[in-house]
C-alpha cells in the first residue's frame, strides 16, 4: 500500500506577529495537493498575514509547544523552492502596477518573463533565455492574451493586466497558485472573464487558494471554504454547508442573504 502524499500546507498551532501585535494565534491549517480552497473574511481578519506566512514573507514565533510549520511535507526548504512551487497574484503586487510598471511601459510579454527574475517587468540586466521566451509564449497563449504580448500594461484593461500577472506567477509551473483579492477594482464584465481564467487553471491541475471577501469570486471548482475572523478560523468545510446567510452575517457583522444560482454564490443585503 502506497503512503499518502505529503500535504501542500501543514500548519499546526502557529502564532504570527506583525510589529508588536499578534495577528494569528494558535493557527492550524492543512491543505492537500490539488485541492481548491477559498479563504473568506473581513478586512483585518488575518488573510493577508496568512498569505505572507505561506509564501515565507513572514515566519511564526518559536518556543510554543505542538507547533508544525511545513510546506510540501518538509520542515526546511529554500525560499527559491517556495517561489518556484507556489505562485502568487497578490493585491499589493496589483497595486504596484499603477506606479513604476506603468511608467516604464512594461509589456505583457515582459511582465510574464519577469517571473523568472522575481521582479515586476524586465530590467536591462535581465537576460531571458530561449527557454524563458518559449514558456512566456505558452502562457500568453494559455491565458488568451497572445495578441497583447507587445502592448504596454498601461494600454490594457484591468482584467487583461490581471491575466499578465497570472502568467508571471505561472512561469515556474507551480503546484499551487495563491490569488489574494484578485478581482478588486474589476468591473462586472472583467470579473466574469477572470472567473473563466480561474476555472481554466483549476482544470489544468493547479491547486487554487483564493483569498477574498467576495463570495461571488468562488468558482464551482472550489469546494472547500474557510472563514476567518480576528486571526482565527471560525468555520471550515464544504461550501454548501459553510456559505449560509447566518454564517456570513456573523462573519461580516451585517445582515446578509446568501443567493445561489446555478452553482454560483453571491450575497445581498437582507
Amino acid at each position: 500500500m502506497s503512503s499518502p502524499s505529503p500535504l501542500l500546507i501543514d500548519f499546526q498551532n502557529l502564532t504570527v506577529a506583525r510589529g508588536d501585535r499578534r495577528v494569528l494565534r494558535g493557527f492550524t491549517l492543512q491543505v492537500s495537493h490539488g485541492e481548491h480552497i477559498a479563504l473568506l473574511g473581513p478586512n483585518g481578519s488575518g488573510k493577508s498575514t496568512l498569505v505572507k506566512l505561506i509564501t515565507c514573507e513572514l515566519y511564526p514565533e518559536t518556543g510554543f509547544r505542538g507547533t508544525r510549520f511545513q510546506l510540501f511535507g518538509q520542515d526546511n526548504w529554500a525560499l527559491e523552492d517556495v517561489r518556484r512551487r507556489i505562485g502568487i497574484v497578490a493585491l499589493d503586487l496589483l497595486q504596484n502596477l499603477s506606479h513604476e510598471v506603468m511608467a516604464r511601459q512594461v509589456t505583457a510579454r515582459e511582465m510574464v518573463l519577469s517571473g523568472f527574475f522575481n521582479s515586476l517587468g524586465l530590467w536591462p540586466h535581465h537576460r531571458p533565455t530561449p527557454v524563458h521566451e518559449r514558456r512566456a509564449r505558452e502562457l500568453l497563449r494559455f491565458l488568451e492574451i497572445s495578441h497583447l504580448a507587445s502592448r504596454p500594461l498601461s494600454a490594457m484593461s484591468s482584467g487583461e493586466q490581471r491575466r499578465a500577472m497570472i502568467g508571471r506567477a505561472l512561469v515556474h509551473d507551480p503546484e499551487a497558485l495563491i490569488l489574494d483579492e484578485p478581482t478588486t477594482s474589476l468591473d462586472p464584465g472583467a470579473v466574469r472573464e477572470f472567473r473563466g481564467v480561474l476555472r481554466k487553471l483549476a482544470r489544468a491541475g493547479k491547486s487554487l487558494i483564493l483569498v477574498t471577501h467576495h463570495i461571488a469570486d468562488l468558482i464551482p471548482e472550489i469546494e472547500r471554504v474557510i472563514l476567518m475572523k480576528n486571526g482565527a478560523i471560525v468555520a471550515d468545510g464544504p461550501k454548501d454547508r459553510i456559505l449560509t446567510s447566518t454564517a456570513l452575517s456573523r462573519l461580516f457583522g451585517a445582515r446578509l442573504r446568501v443567493v445561489r444560482r446555478r452553482g454560483n454564490y453571491d450575497i445581498a443585503t437582507a
